[in-house]
């Protein structure tokens, strides 16, 4: 392989950091001699710490700065959290490879309480996610669900000083950073359905980029990358806006991927659930679209000016 240096765009937080820096050792195991290093950028979507992302303007706040730094030539791919990576990638770019998946669950992180239900009413919960907000309201219309911005550590700070009862994050995240002991409770996938792509790592870069695609495809894991490819094609069909909250979570099984989708109202007072199975992900997830908007999912989906 002809490429002896690669340059990974990033954010800046730690997270990130540690996501990108796994797929740096990685590179370099798998490419003895190549040097691989990484461009740490701050994103719009972490300077927006204000406000719901849904009123910011969506996921590509995250992605947006990495990708003009490889079309500039500055760095040659990107490592995202695939459940910040746009349901539709900008012409020219492609994801090469879609990483094993961590724990995909979400987690209830509490100094105080083990389980959602066992939070007073009027307890206040955190999270930045739509979608993890309609559904802890949809079970626990008791609780106050509140909005909580910023990285990990911020989220956390933000409950150590009492601002919020609990919170809510990806576990995935938690376990990356060391702080899996801090998770009161793994939230059961029935419960709190993830988001699309949660707990997998994507790869991003120029479509053009035959020799990089080629040198990244052993970082692929195909069964992550199949289900992920059907949570995606939901989100995809139904418009793909972090306006909407929107649970996609697949597995494989016996060959076959077996499809969970759900649609909310913010306020959790409706939530349509389908299932879907199939050999081919995109047609799995199309399926499980049209199965939630034959329930009824336009009357809740945001309006497109």
């Amino acid at each position: 392989m002809s490429v002896q240096r690669l340059v990974i765009a990033t954010r800046a937080s730690r997270l990130a950091l540690w996501q990108a820096g796994y797929v740096k050792e990685r590179l370099e195991a798998l490419h003895p001699g190549m040097r691989v290093e990484l461009l740490p950028m701050t994103t719009s979507g972490d300077q927006l710490v204000d406000r719901r992302l849904d009123q910011a303007g969506g996921k590509g706040l995250f992605v947006k700065e990495l990708e003009t730094a490889m079309a500039e030539g500055r760095a040659d791919l990107a490592v995202h959290s695939m459940k910040d990576v746009p349901a539709e990638l900008p012409p020219g770019f492609t994801l090469a490879a879609i990483t094993a998946r961590e724990d995909p669950r979400d987690a209830l992180v509490s100094n105080r309480y083990r389980a959602l239900a066992d939070m007073p009413p009027s307890s206040v919960v955190g999270t930045s996610s739509l979608r993890r907000a309609a559904q802890v309201s949809e079970r626990y219309r008791r609780l106050d669900v509140r909005l909580l911005r910023g990285n990990v550590e911020t989220r956390i700070a933000k409950l150590d000083r009492g601002d919020y009862d609990a919170i809510v994050l990806a576990v995935a995240g938690l376990v990356r950073l060391g702080l899996a002991a801090r998770i009161s409770a793994r939230l059961p996938i029935d419960e709190s359905l993830p988001a699309p792509g949660q707990g997998a790592l994507g790869i991003e870069c120029r479509g053009a980029r035959a020799e990089l695609i080629a040198l990244l495809a052993p970082l692929a894991d195909l069964d992550t990358a199949q289900c992920v490819l059907a949570e995606r094609a939901v989100s995809r069909a139904l418009g793909g806006s972090c306006a909407l909250p929107l649970g996609a979570y697949a597995v494989m099984t016996a060959g076959r991927v077996e499809l969970q989708a759900l649609v909310a109202s913010a306020d959790g007072r409706r939530v349509l659930r389908a299932h879907a199975g199939g050999t081919d992900p995109e047609e799995v997830g199309a399926r499980a679209a049209q199965s939630l908007r034959a329930q009824g999912a336009d009357a809740i989906l945001p309006r497109t000016p």
